[in-house]
């Protein structure tokens, strides 16, 4: 009977709740869209032709277009009150100045891809500036440079550099879906980062947009703020539109392989030497081993599969002497080898391979290795874990829970461990071993299936402590954690919260972070639930 009427109590506070938060949401509206409509000139694109709100018939379409994690995506999800897409830097303008006005949370999107949704989702009521019309790529071959801007994805950026030069690139990452905007905002690392650092040590100028509508460049806005901007998370600072980044150099032929071991096959003992041997590897090397539960093919039985994971910058004739030399123990030989082209190895490693180069320009384009809804954690490996503690690892693994669970071994060393700490925000240089990704996925959303897995990455999560950096445990602000010391209701403004999380993803950056966001937005308009806060909140 007390279970009824809790229920019941429980049930109309959210109503209550709803009812309140609609009726401020209409309030909001009029005032807002009001304040934008005050906003035109005859030289540019009238802004309402870039307004979606929830009545209007393509308002869903928009918004759950770019959403890669479907636990963002279910009917008890928040919804943003109005989405703009904006055609010209004045309706950004024009959306910064009457959020601030009519008291909305404004929320940054350029591909959709955040790992908790802040880009898209908040308790109070907001509004989403969507920069999918701001995705020019422009690639000067002569001078090695690109300007791209932030809702352009990472595919769109590498077919332009493909159209235009073999032995061009860019160190970003694999998933071709990822956009701009929030990967190069929080460092961005990928094949290329132990030969040419994150793609946040390879930008050189940017347009920002502040939080008084001022269009800023890296000389306009000072090198506080600059730094600040590459690796410090979007959504704290302003909005940047777009990025000049310097391209690098890469061999016209590159090499890939991934080789997979089972128990039985004696993937222990491989992941444990990996450990010595992949952070020692030359920058020409990345290498990374990630681990999964599977059936045996052979009788059904579950055992872990280890695979293990290259891409050199050269030939095959050139990597298997190396291979044979540092890690004898894989067995690599040259049938686990193939020889390509830079821009094919994005295809390989974003397991699009089969495709056509135009896949890269597929913004639709759904990734599922993990499920469509999943939930990732982080972590920075400073020694190698002991052999015997892989066994109580497995375990976990094999728990009903862990049935689409993965953890991946991503190594550093080599560029990385040569840049300052305090080059970037991003902290996580020498000293790093390697890094783990922990992901854990399901195939539809509801709240039951949702909580089971959620339990089991964080009692897995917790399970890793003793293994991991300590004081603080490091994280990686890109595969944001509102586990670690978030506030629901995205407020965050504390200090002494925000540290809590803050020394997690940028260490002793943290406190110029706070200098940084004290010195352009004092009042906190730009923040989220993991957002930098200014000094005085």
């Amino acid at each position: 009977m007390k279970s009824s009427h809790f229920s019941m109590s429980l049930f109309l506070l959210i109503g209550l709740v709803s009812l309140s938060w609609t009726i401020s949401a209409n309030a909001h509206d009029n005032n807002f869209l009001h304040c934008l409509s005050s906003f035109h000139s005859k030289d540019i694109p009238s802004i309402s032709k870039v307004i979606y709100m929830q009545n209007n018939s393509t308002y869903s379409s928009i918004l759950e277009s770019l959403i890669q994690n479907l636990r963002f995506s279910t009917p008890t999800t928040p919804k943003p009150l109005v989405i703009v897409t904006p055609l010209h830097t004045s309706h950004i303008q024009a959306t910064i100045f009457c959020s601030k006005k009519h008291g909305l949370q404004l929320r940054i999107r350029s591909g959709g891809h955040d790992f908790e949704g802040l880009s898209y989702v908040s308790e109070v009521p907001f509004v989403i500036v969507d920069l999918v019309n701001f995705r020019s790529v422009d690639i000067d071959v002569k001078n090695e440079v690109s300007w791209v801007q932030s809702g352009a994805i990472l595919g769109e950026f590498y077919h332009a550099i493909a159209q235009k030069s073999r032995t061009l690139s860019f160190p970003a990452g694999i998933c071709h879906t990822v956009g701009i905007g929030g990967y190069f905002s929080g460092g961005g690392y990928g094949l290329l980062f132990r030969k040419h650092g994150l793609a946040v040590d390879n930008i050189i100028d940017a347009q920002f947009i502040d939080v008084n509508g001022r269009i800023l460049d890296r000389k306009s806005m000072g090198e506080d703020l600059f730094w600040a901007i590459r690796g410090g998370g979007g959504g704290s600072f302003g909005i940047v539109i777009a990025w000049k980044v310097k391209l690098v150099s890469v061999p016209a032929t590159v090499t890939v392989f991934r080789i997979s071991k089972t128990l039985e096959q004696n993937a222990t003992k491989l992941v444990h030497r990996w450990q010595y041997v992949a952070p020692k590897l030359p920058g020409d090397i990345f290498s990374a081993v990630t681990m999964r539960r599977v059936n045996s093919s052979k009788h059904g039985q579950r055992t872990i599969l280890a695979s293990f994971s290259s891409f050199f910058l050269g030939g095959v004739h050139k990597l298997i002497p190396l291979m044979q030399e540092r890690f004898p123990e894989l067995g690599l030989v040259k049938e686990d080898c193939t020889e390509m082209s830079w821009i094919e190895s994005i295809l390989y490693f974003g397991q699009v391979q089969n495709k056509s180069l135009d896949i890269l320009l597929d913004r639709s384009y759904k990734t599922t290795l993990n499920g469509p809804a999943f939930k990732t954690k982080s972590d920075y490996v400073k020694k190698p874990i002991p052999e015997a503690a892989f066994e109580g690892i497995w375990s976990k693994f094999y728990e009903e829970d862990a049935e689409s669970a993965v953890m991946g071994f991503i190594a550093y060393g080599a560029k990385m461990a040569e840049i300052p700490e305090s080059a970037t925000p991003f902290p996580h240089r020498a000293g790093n071993m390697y890094k783990i990704a922990y992901t854990v996925g399901w195939q539809q959303e509801d709240q039951i299936k949702s909580q089971k897995y959620m339990r089991w990455i964080r009692k897995f999560y917790s399970f890793m402590s003793s293994f991991v950096a300590k004081s603080p445990r490091e994280a990686y602000i890109n595969y944001r954690d509102n586990d670690i010391g978030t506030n629901s209701k995205g407020n965050m403004t504390s200090y002494a919260q925000a540290s809590i999380w803050g020394r997690k993803y940028f260490k002793n950056n943290f406190d110029k972070l706070v200098f940084v966001k004290t010195m352009i937005d004092p009042d906190n308009f730009f923040k989220h639930e993991q957002s930098i806060p200014p000094l005085m909140s």
